[in-house]
C-alpha cells in the first residue's frame, strides 16, 4: 500500500544510490562493488573485529565473511584470533589496504564534489543541512530497545557512565552507595525490568523500572548517551519504560530527579507527570513526580 512517507523515502533512497555510484560493480572506479569498498571504510586504519562490523552494518556472518575473504584474496585485509578471545577475530588492513583505503577517500571527496558542485551556494547549504538532519532521524530510527539483565555487559557500562555524569554534575557529587536506589535484582523480573538501548551493537541508553506497591511503579535510572541526545531518545525511552510498567499490571509510574537536571523535569513535564509529595529520602532527589498510566 502506498503511503507518501514510504513513497518519498524510496524515492531517496533510489536517488541516493544513483548519485553515488552503489549500483556500479567498479564502485568508484576501483574495480570492486560498493560492499568491498564500504567494509575498507569501516575497518579504517585503526583496524576492527569482526564482530564489530557486524554491528555496525547490519550483516550477517556468512556475508561478512565472503566479502572479507574477497578482500584478502586481494591483499587488502587479513583476519586473526583475538589474543582475549580465541573465538573472535580481529580484522586489519595490510599496508596494500591502507594505500586503497587512501586513494577510495580521494576518489570519494572528488565524487562528493562533483555532487555538490552545479549548486549555488544556498543550495549547497540547504543540502548540508538536509544531510545533517536526514542523518540524525536515521540513527534515531536504528536505535533498539530491548530488556535486558542490569548486571550484563550493556547495563553495567551504561550504569558506570550514568554514575560517572552524576558525579561530574551534581555540585555534592554523587555515589551510588548513597542514594536511595534499587538493588539492581529489583530491576529484575518479574516485578521489575531493566531496558538498553543500542545502536549498532554498543550500548547508548538505559533505564529501569522496580515494584513499589501492587500499582505503583518506580523507574529509574535513566539515561541517554550524549553521543546521542537531541534525538527525541528520551521521550522514547520514557514511553518504553511505561508501556513496560502498564504490561506488568502497574497503573501509577514515579520518579524523582535532581535539581541540576533540568532538562530531566522538562522531560517529564511534558510527558504528563505532576510533581507530587516526596515519596522516599534520597539525598540526590529534589523533585519529585508521578503520573497515571492511560491518562
Amino acid at each position: 500500500m502506498s503511503h507518501p512517507l514510504i513513497d518519498r523515502a524510496r524515492s531517496f533512497s533510489r536517488a541516493v544510490t544513483r548519485g553515488f555510484g552503489v549500483l556500479d560493480d567498479d564502485y568508484l572506479g576501483r574495480a570492486r562493488p560498493f560492499g568491498e569498498s564500504r567494509l575498507l571504510f569501516e575497518i579504517g586504519e585503526a583496524g576492527t573485529s569482526a564482530a564489530a562490523l557486524r554491528a555496525r552494518l547490519g550483516l550477517d556472518s556468512g556475508y561478512l565473511s565472503r566479502l572479507l575473504r574477497s578482500l584478502e584474496r586481494q591483499g587488502l585485509v587479513a583476519t586473526r584470533a583475538d589474543p582475549s578471545d580465541r573465538r573472535a577475530r580481529l580484522v586489519e588492513l595490510t599496508e596494500s589496504g591502507l594505500q586503497e583505503l587512501d586513494l577510495l577517500n580521494e576518489v570519494s571527496d572528488e565524487a562528493a564534489r562533483r555532487i555538490v558542485a552545479p549548486l549555488n551556494p544556498t543550495q549547497q547549504s540547504r543540502l548540508a543541512e538536509a544531510m545533517a538532519t536526514i542523518e540524525q532521524l536515521l540513527t534515531a530510527s536504528a536505535i533498539l530497545v530491548r530488556e535486558e539483565s542490569p548486571t550484563g555487559r550493556h547495563g553495567r557500562d551504561c550504569l558506570r557512565q550514568y554514575y560517572a555524569e552524576l558525579e561530574s554534575r551534581f555540585d555534592e557529587g554523587f555515589s551510588p552507595d548513597y542514594a536511595d536506589a534499587p538493588s539492581l535484582d529489583e530491576f529484575e523480573p518479574p516485578c521489575g525490568a531493566f531496558l538498553i538501548m543500542t545502536l549498532h551493537g554498543e550500548a547508548v541508553g538505559c533505564g529501569g523500572l522496580k515494584r513499589l506497591s501492587e500499582e505503583r511503579a518506580y523507574i529509574k535510572r535513566m539515561w541517554i548517551s550524549p553521543a546521542v541526545r537531541g534525538l527525541g531518545l528520551g521521550r522514547r525511552l520514557l514511553e518504553a519504560l511505561e508501556q513496560k510498567a502498564a504490561n506488568l499490571g502497574y497503573r501509577i509510574v514515579c520518579l524523582e530527579t535532581h535539581k541540576s537536571l533540568e532538562e530531566a523535569q522538562r522531560l517529564y513535564r511534558s510527558a504528563g507527570y505532576r510533581k507530587v509529595a516526596p515519596f522516599n529520602d534520597d539525598p540526590y532527589a529534589d523533585l519529585w513526580f508521578e503520573r497515571t498510566l492511560g491518562n
